[in-house]
């Protein structure tokens, strides 16, 4: 659980998709906070020194901004990292931040598929829709209704009339909701447990993830697939 707790961190949407993996796993709720905080303060200094490295290389705005989007592991960090850059490196970022945070539905549901498998293995017990249902994050439901409900059902005026309204509702709850990850978070612990071991993959794991996404963003953002968009 620790191992896929940490690894959709990486590749998905940071804090988010741990909670959701914690939940189909049924995992230790220290774990998460472990996973989360690390998110958290690799998150910081990203968001200020990737802006400093777009600038310093020269790197077109829209590729930085994809970089910023496909790397940073908290939505808040990434728009702010894209603002530093400027506006069409943040619509950049928050597109392509925003394409990975919806597959998180279909990411929970696979893990949620193959963890019932998995553990109905050595019990022998068959795996059922009720199990699978037990074990599927509720919350991810409410993103993607509220996600299609937003995009397809109201219009684009009264969405831009309430985007101040909920932008505050938003930061309010994923505030209450790290502080509560904080009041259980030592630092310490992120060097102490397991030796470091896991704070060595993650750190491992998001320097990939940091090559690999800037080859990514230059091949679909910097004219080599396809022709750069007008953001």
């Amino acid at each position: 659980d620790f191992a896929a707790m940490q690894a959709t961190a990486v590749s998905i949407c940071g804090g988010s998709a741990a909670i959701a993996a914690c939940g189909v796993l049924g995992g230790d709720r220290r774990k998460l906070s472990y996973v989360t905080s690390l998110v958290l303060v690799v998150a910081v200094p990203m968001m200020l020194v990737m802006p400093w490295i777009i600038d310093a290389l020269d790197m077109p705005a829209l590729v930085g901004g994809a970089w910023i989007g496909g790397t940073i592991d908290t939505s808040g960090a990434v728009v702010a990292a894209g603002e530093i850059v400027g506006e069409s490196a943040m619509n950049a970022a928050v597109i392509v931040k925003f394409s990975q945070n919806a597959m998180l539905g279909i990411a929970a549901f696979a893990l949620s598929i193959w963890w019932t498998l998995k553990s109905g293995e050595g019990s022998g017990e068959k795996p059922s829709a009720r199990i699978i249902w037990e074990r599927f994050p509720k919350f991810v439901i409410g993103f993607m209704a509220a996600s299609a409900i937003f995009s397809f059902l109201l219009s684009a005026d009264f969405v831009e009339s309430t985007a101040e309204l909920t932008k505050g509702l938003r930061t309010w709850w994923f505030t209450l909701a790290f502080v509560c990850i904080g009041l259980e978070t030592r630092f310490r612990d992120l060097v102490r447990m397991d030796g470091g071991r896991p704070a060595a993959a993650f750190l491992a794991a998001q320097g990939v993830n940091i090559a690999w996404t800037l080859l990514i963003a230059w091949l679909l953002f910097g004219g080599v697939l396809f022709a750069v968009p007008s953001l």
